[in-house]
């Protein structure tokens, strides 16, 4: 008879630039399940550094040029492929998050399905929000005038820290993407699985490198020094309701970042359209007409 098969552990790695890295730091944290025991192979997480964190930026700021000027219609093929491969490694996914959030099979499966539902929804918009956000503005004179939104730059994101681990990281990425905008996001501290094995759907679709770095870790060691970072451009707080986020919008005004305040409840992050444009500047045009 065959000896028992030993199981592989596993630790997680940080997602920066299109590379799976550890912390610089060399820390790791064991991820337990909600219930506080841990996992059934003992799973461990890198804990990321505000080193991480600035590596992190860099890399995001070297892709915006890249991924603000792929048209609309190309952005939304790629995040369509996110969801494609997401669907294909359901399982793995409804797995991780039924173990490490202590939820039911179906509830596990159930929130996958939401989730690549959600980047669909959001793909469909890439190539049209443009239309519904910019305008031709009635102004009088001999001239027309032209508004139209731009990409606002680097975007740092702190997910929703409690159940529901990979829709509430959908939800907070997904319409930042959708402009052409680039960002560092640090997922759930507790259950941050989910968005690690994302990482790895990231990795195998077509998103280029540095369009989306994935930090785990502790959100009140590192988003402080994301908000004040003076190379990210904005700051969504979603999932920052038990930090001092109002220290961290005044950490955010010294470098004049655009910031949006924590959400709670179960429609915290839901999908709109206002996610998309929030993140965006608008770029109005003026041209004379008619006879010069």
């Amino acid at each position: 008879m065959s000896a028992a098969r030993l199981g592989v552990p596993k630790t997680y790695k940080l997602y920066i630039g299109g590379k799976f890295v550890r912390s610089e730091s060399g820390r790791v944290y064991e991820v337990a399940t909600r219930k506080g025991g841990p996992l059934l192979n003992t799973v461990n997480a890198a804990k990321g550094s505000r080193k991480d964190a600035r590596d992190a930026v860099t890399a995001a700021r070297a892709a915006v040029s890249g991924w603000a000027g792929t048209s609309g219609y190309n952005r939304g093929q790629v995040l369509y492929r996110i969801a494609e491969v997401l669907d294909g490694r359901r399982a793995q996914f409804a797995d991780e998050i039924a173990a490490s959030e202590g939820v039911s099979d179906a509830a596990a499966a159930a929130q996958v399905d939401e989730a690549i539902d959600l980047w669909v929804w959001y793909a469909g918009w890439a190539d049209k929000y443009v239309q519904v956000a910019g305008n031709a503005n009635p102004v009088s004179g001999p001239y027309f005038n032209l508004s139209t939104p731009e990409p606002t730059g680097v975007v740092a994101v702190i997910a929703p820290q409690g159940p529901g681990s990979l829709l509430g990281f959908v939800r907070a990425v997904a319409p930042v993407l959708v402009s052409g905008n680039t960002v560092v996001v640090l997922g759930n501290e507790r259950a941050p699985l989910a968005a690690l094995s994302l990482g790895e759907v990231l990795a195998t679709s077509d998103v280029p490198a540095g369009v989306v770095n994935i930090l785990s870790g502790s959100p009140a060691e590192i988003a402080p020094w994301l908000a004040s970072h003076a190379d990210v451009n904005a700051l969504d707080l979603l999932g920052a309701e038990d930090l001092d986020w109002v220290d961290l919008q005044i950490a955010a005004a010294e470098t004049l970042k655009r910031v949006l305040p924590p959400e709670t409840g179960p429609d915290a992050g839901a999908p709109s359209i206002d996610r998309i444009t929030f993140f965006t500047e608008t770029k109005t045009v003026w041209h004379t007409k008619g006879l010069l």
